[in-house]
């Protein structure tokens, strides 16, 4: 807005030099004044569309009322600096809808700065008194020590849910388009994924889904490890096995037998171990032959990768190791020119201050390792590819390695943390029911396409006890089983804080009672059948929402409202963290609210005789829509997709 201002005063200034005749200079001002117009056209549209956007935008309320209750503090304490701003949703109905909790930390600065003792509910009192004129705040009161506690104004819930209706759900404002980079999955070539991928996988897929939902500019990287001394020993074994590869196709059916073979070979056969050795320096020397192997490789693991990634509608964008094999002499170079680069025993090393364990950049053979290939990954996702933020989804085994990692970026100048967010979202292990690593029977890691075909018999198992095959037909029972036994495995996984180790049950994850898939997509199935069985169609229930005024007296649908509204909040506190199960706990609490309004107000009024509708509450079925539109998007985010009829 003052960048337009300043424009428009300079076409001014311009347009009068143009009438005083300084006709030396006339093209030029000409050109300039041309220039200023397209940058003052390109403005005021730029500026339409944020506040076009911004208009649709669901409203978070608790930033809301963190500005209010913000200059509120401001007006009654304007010598205090940063002064602590505390809003959370109330957690019973006594004590309003929101709680400013500002007091008790105001007393302890004024304390210790000015040594002037005032009381907690003083100072809410002088909080209350400023609080400027706004739509959403109908009344306050001041409770216990000083507890500041916030009534919202129905009409303004009601609103905030109408826009809802007619808007859909739209992302919270969060400013300027940022460039988000995700690294997750990355599984290793000529290895199958197993359940220790799972995790990486579903967490690292909800995340790009939240960051595109809120209007980032997210790039999915998959850092596949394709690159490395293992290739000279499967490269040599093809040639043995297949001499003819370069001709015809080899056909490795099962690749981890493949992988296995050669190892044992590697590690018994000497001959073959040169070999292999002489195969790996061949392929860094791109001699097209190995290079040919190589791929032939490469493109059996990508196949198999790709069925899971199917299943679980995931999409990447590869750009393994050997993507970043030719940047890594200058990242040593660029390390060495810096002065930060030590020899030890033949290698190169790098200490980065506070990291006690150095970075292996060279081994003393002048080979690179994973702290080189990290760093050249880094360097190239911060300055090529220009990333705001960026985040590794990668176990907590790999936090010490990744903080390194990170801090030596830092240290050499890549990028400055107050600008750029660099963050391991770490995760814990996947445990059997009997609290130990999950494995199979006979002691192996559990392949995860076993485990996706496990999850699909037993959906279609419960699904049968439940005997749906007799009402579904058989379109919608396969629909169904495929969105239970992949929504089901997901939200176990995003449903517990990714900090923690998780056990994995299906039994548990296929129950439909609790905090489950199954329970959340009944829940859904059973909200968006409400209106078709009241013969309400999508058509009037968007005049409806045009024309209705929701009413929220019951207490119940105001417990109801206020719930489907939280949802921006949510997301906000989300994109801050990254933790998504506080996405499925909303979820849940937003079902169970939902049932708690459903048993208690009557949507659609029957005759208990013949059992014909009489009445249909209208607003009531809005609450069921907004309720639906919110979960939809909501499972959208975290990669479950529900179906109409289960």
């Amino acid at each position: 807005e003052n960048e337009i201002k300043l424009l428009t005063a300079e076409i001014e200034r311009l347009k009068n030099f143009g009438c005083l005749g300084v006709s030396p200079s006339l093209e030029g001002l000409r050109d300039e004044n041309a220039k200023l117009k397209y940058r003052l056209n390109f403005l005021q549209k730029s500026l339409q569309e944020e506040r076009g956007k911004t208009a649709k935008s669901m409203i978070n309320i608790n930033s809301c009322l963190q500005e209010i209750f913000g200059a509120a503090i401001q007006a009654a304490y304007p010598e205090l600096e940063n002064p602590p701003l505390v809003v959370t949703p109330s957690q019973q109905p006594k004590f309003g809808d929101y709680q400013c909790n500002s007091a008790m930390g105001i007393t302890q600065i004024l304390l210790k700065t000015k040594e002037q003792k005032v009381s907690p509910r003083e100072i809410a009192e002088k909080i209350s008194k400023n609080i400027p004129a706004n739509e959403c705040i109908e009344k306050v009161e001041i409770a216990g020590p000083g507890f500041i506690n916030v009534h919202l104004r129905k009409d303004f819930v009601s609103k905030q849910l109408s826009s809802l209706l007619m808007n859909g759900v739209q992302p919270p404002a969060v400013g300027k388009r940022k460039k988000v980079v995700v690294d997750f999955s990355s599984p290793n070539i000529a290895k199958e994924m197993h359940v220790g991928h799972l995790r990486s996988t579903i967490i690292g897929e909800s995340m790009c889904r939240l960051f595109e939902f809120a209007g980032y500019d997210v790039l999915r990287l998959n850092h596949l490890g394709d690159w490395g001394t293992q290739f000279g020993m499967l490269i040599a074994h093809l040639q043995d096995k297949f001499p003819d590869y370069l001709t015809v196709s080899p056909p490795i059916g099962d690749l981890q037998a493949f992988y296995k073979e050669s190892k044992r070979r590697f590690d018994t056969e000497e001959e073959f171990k040169k070999r292999a050795y002489q195969c790996v320096v061949l392929l860094q020397s791109k001699n097209p032959d190995f290079i040919k192997a190589w791929e032939l490789i490469c493109d059996v693991s990508r196949k198999e990768f790709q069925k899971i990634y199917s299943c679980l509608d995931i999409t990447l964008i590869e750009r393994g190791e050997s993507f970043y094999h030719e940047m890594m002499k200058d990242i040593v170079k660029e390390f060495e020119d810096r002065g930060f680069v030590q020899v030890d025993d033949g290698r190169k090393i790098v200490f980065v201050p506070g990291f006690p364990v150095p970075l292996t950049i060279m081994k003393s053979d002048g080979g690179y390792t994973y702290d080189t290939s990290d760093l050249a990954a880094l360097k190239h996702r911060l300055c090529e590819e220009k990333a705001d933020i960026l985040i590794y989804v990668v176990d907590s085994g790999q936090s010490v390695h990744l903080q390194t990692v990170f801090a030596a970026g830092e240290m050499i100048g890549w990028y400055d943390p107050k600008v750029t967010r660099v963050a391991h979202a770490a995760f814990g292990v996947v445990l059997g029911e009997d609290k130990k690593k999950f494995k199979t029977r006979s002691g192996d890691t559990v392949r995860l396409i076993d485990l996706l075909e496990e999850g699909l018999k037993r959906a279609m198992d419960k699904l049968k006890d439940k005997e749906r095959d007799k009402v579904l037909t058989a379109e919608e029972l396969k629909a169904a089983q495929t969105s239970v036994a992949f929504g089901c495995i997901k939200y176990a996984d995003l449903s517990h804080n990714r900090l923690n180790d998780y056990v994995f049950s299906f039994d548990k994850m296929l129950d439909d009672r609790g905090n489950t898939a199954a329970y959340l997509l009944y829940a859904f199935t059973r909200i968006r059948a409400i209106a078709r069985l009241a013969s309400i169609d999508e058509q009037m229930l968007r005049k409806a929402a045009r024309e209705e005024v929701l009413i929220l007296d019951h207490e119940k649908e105001w417990k109801l409202g206020k719930c489907i509204l939280r949802f921006p909040e949510i997301l906000q506190k989300i994109l801050e963290d990254l933790l998504l199960h506080t996405l499925c706990d909303y979820l849940y609490e937003l079902a169970t609210t939902f049932t708690e309004f459903y048993d208690n107000c009557y949507c659609v009024e029957k005759d208990r005789q013949s059992g014909q509708i009489v009445k249909v509450n209208m607003w009531r079925l809005l609450l069921c829509e907004a309720t639906a539109t919110v979960m939809a998007k909501g499972f959208d985010i975290l990669g479950i997709k529900p179906v109409q009829r289960m």
